[in-house]
């Protein structure tokens, strides 16, 4: 499926742009997530007040799509709201409407934010694109993908550098990682991966950077 950018980069928004949502209402607009991330999102939230994750949510709005009927799909943020919903499954995030969707069916919204490329539809052993209808209807159903934990880690050791003019660009990252040989592994344990995916990493970057997928 072809990608577009989205909004993944706000501007600034006055405080009274925000809406303040449950985060069980929100709904993800990808099937997979890498689970080695949302669990230290969740330790560096467990840590925290909820006064202080209140504070902290309120500088990092969620850009969300909202349909006639009131649904929200949320277009950015699913790891570090998976961490939250970890911590505090009542929490609320805050939230910056991007698109008005015309119209309550869900299919019909589905099929409009597949149209602007805002949704990511292979699943945790990249099989898709499969039909938007598959997405889950909230942040619990998303899948692991152990591959998009390894390219968190990556990035984590600065191996990977974000892009926001390329959307999805860790699960490119994730998806060519996939092909190669390495040792198996999993979210609970990066470590077996590590050394080979770092020389793999290092070497593509040396011919030309990111992948095309």
């Amino acid at each position: 499926m072809a990608q577009t950018p989205g909004p993944l980069e706000l501007p600034p928004l006055a405080r009274q742009d925000l809406l303040e949502l449950p985060i069980g209402r929100l709904q993800p607009t990808q099937l997979c997530l890498g689970l080695a991330e949302v669990r230290s999102r969740a330790r560096d939230f467990a840590r925290e007040s909820a006064a202080e994750r209140r504070r902290y949510l309120r500088t990092r709005p969620v850009p969300v799509a909202v349909s006639s009927a009131g649904e929200h799909w949320m277009i950015d943020r699913h790891h570090r709201l998976r961490a939250l919903m970890e911590v505090d499954s009542s929490a609320t995030a805050f939230c910056a409407v991007v698109l008005e969707l015309v119209g309550a069916s869900r299919a019909h919204c589905l099929e409009e934010l597949n149209r602007r490329g805002w949704l990511y539809l292979r699943d945790g052993e990249d099989r898709g694109p499969l039909p938007p209808e598959r997405l889950p209807i909230d942040l619990g159903g998303l899948e692991d993908d152990p591959f998009r934990s390894l390219v968190w880690k990556l990035r984590q050791e600065g191996l990977i550098r974000a892009q926001p003019q390329v959307p999805f660009l860790e699960f490119h990252w994730g998806r060519w990682l996939r092909r190669q040989e390495l040792p198996a592994f999993d979210s609970m344990d990066l470590r077996p991966a590590l050394p080979a995916a770092r020389r793999l990493l290092q070497g593509q970057l040396g011919h030309g950077g990111p992948p095309s997928i």
